[in-house]
């Protein structure tokens, strides 16, 4: 039986990074598999919920460990490593699109999210999903790392390319407007 074949619980992460480094194609679908309904969610999540951004930075993300597996060393675990590089992947697009001219105040910010919500109700994931995903990109970005995905601000400020500082202030912008938002959709 192929190390693909076996059943998930059979057959460990390491395993299938072994094989698919030995080129077995079947051992990285399985990786795929099991790992990319957590890719997509922290790449949507950094796309500002946009479902076809999100899709392309997935596929993006999984072609760039296809290329870049024979470098995994295997000092962490490979659901880590998959995780921080689709994040990179993301917040590589977020840079792209950031250098291109556009608004990044947080009154604009603050009117984006109150078009987006007309009807908002702070109980409703969806809705709280559409306003964070409304917030400027940078400060999205910090948010979803340090408060979903857990990143410490060091770690942020480097693979953004600010200071902690700024990781730190566009966390507290983020969540001013937020605030503001649920706060007044209350």
């Amino acid at each position: 039986m192929a190390l693909a074949d076996r059943p998930q619980d059979e057959t460990s992460d390491a395993q299938l990074v072994r094989g698919a480094q030995s080129g077995q194609v079947r051992a990285f679908e399985a990786l795929y598999r099991r790992h990319v309904g957590r890719v997509h969610g922290a790449v949507w999540r950094l796309s500002g919920s946009d479902s076809a951004r999100a899709e392309e930075i997935t596929q993006e993300a999984f072609i760039r460990a296809w290329q870049k597996l024979s470098s995994f060393r295997f000092e962490s675990a490979f659901s880590t490593w998959l995780h921080r590089l689709a994040v990179n992947v993301a917040l590589m697009d977020i840079r792209s699109r950031s250098s291109q001219p556009a608004h990044d105040d947080a009154d604009d910010a603050l009117q984006n999210i109150e078009e987006a919500l007309p009807a908002f109700c702070a109980a409703e994931r969806g809705d709280l999903e559409r306003a964070v995903a409304a917030l400027p990109p940078r400060a999205r970005a910090v948010l979803v790392l340090h408060d979903i995905e857990g990143w410490k601000h060091e770690e942020i400020a480097g693979e953004l390319g600010m200071a902690v500082g700024s990781s730190k202030a566009q966390l507290h912008r983020a969540r001013g407007i937020l605030r503001r938002v649920l706060g007044e959709a209350a």
